[in-house]
């Protein structure tokens, strides 16, 4: 338990510096930018967004079982693990949404600039708030129509950040899962992607650095727990052959 603690730590410590940083400067979303960098931002977050996520947690459930080269009702087991952990996170996160009711960014710029109140908003239905955002950012040239459509379709709550559990969950499952195989690669490009779609939901408006910082947080519980069942039930045990491959990796540096 103590080895899945120190090395998910180290990775959440690495996904919550970033939104630390901006928290600590007190950075504030407003429209504007470079919209170029921005759209490609986009697209990390439609990674996640419905439906993309389904189709990047079938993905990524299928490389992880491919690393790991488990047998059969091993594989199944720990495909149970995976999908738990992310399904949990996303419930777990909409309970605690609803219990907080915290605004977006960009609804607070919309209570500001157009004479709303976040408490009226978010007292409607889901579908009259997508049609609410459609009418009032309907003629702002400021905002392009693909952050517009993002905005009419995001109209809940801001924390936690989901779609940072999701990403962070996958990144940090990799870092508990994947690390001690030495799938060093995939560990560092889930990191990144996870670093990229936290970064998106900032610039689009999207969430306050503390939404981050405590996605991560209740992320890396989640996998901490995760990780040290699959360990218990002897899921991640090293085939002798696996120990001799590693022990040769090592004796060759």
């Amino acid at each position: 338990m103590g080895d899945i603690i120190k090395r998910t730590g180290v990775g959440s410590l690495l996904l919550i510096l970033m939104p630390l940083v901006v928290w600590v400067l007190r950075w504030r979303w407003a429209p504007g930018g470079n919209y170029d960098i921005q759209y490609v931002l986009y697209w990390l977050t439609e990674s996640v967004t419905r439906p993309w996520g389904i189709l990047t947690s079938a993905l990524l459930c299928g490389w992880f079982l491919w690393c790991l080269r488990l047998h059969f009702k091993s594989a199944l087991v720990l495909l149970a693990i995976m999908i738990a952990v992310i399904a949990g996170g996303q419930f777990s996160n909409q309970v605690i949404k609803t219990l907080l009711k915290e605004p977006r960014p960009y609804v607070r710029w919309l209570e500001e600039t157009h004479h709303i109140t976040s408490e009226d908003f978010y007292a409607q239905p889901r579908d009259s708030r997508s049609v609410q955002v459609t009418q009032m950012t309907d003629h702002d040239n400021r905002i392009p129509a693909w952050l517009k459509q993002h905005w009419s379709f995001e109209t809940g709550f801001a924390l936690p950040s989901g779609h940072t559990m999701f990403s962070a969950s996958w990144a940090l499952l990799s870092v508990g899962l994947l690390w001690p195989r030495r799938h060093y690669k995939t560990v560092a490009v889930l990191m990144i992607w996870a670093t990229g779609v936290m970064t998106s939901r900032l610039v689009l408006g999207m969430h306050w650095p503390r939404d981050l910082v405590a996605a991560v947080l209740m992320s890396w519980l989640l996998v901490i727990v995760s990780t040290w069942c699959a360990q218990r039930w002897g899921i991640l045990a090293m085939k002798p052959r696996e120990q001799r491959l590693i022990v040769q990796r090592k004796s060759t540096k």
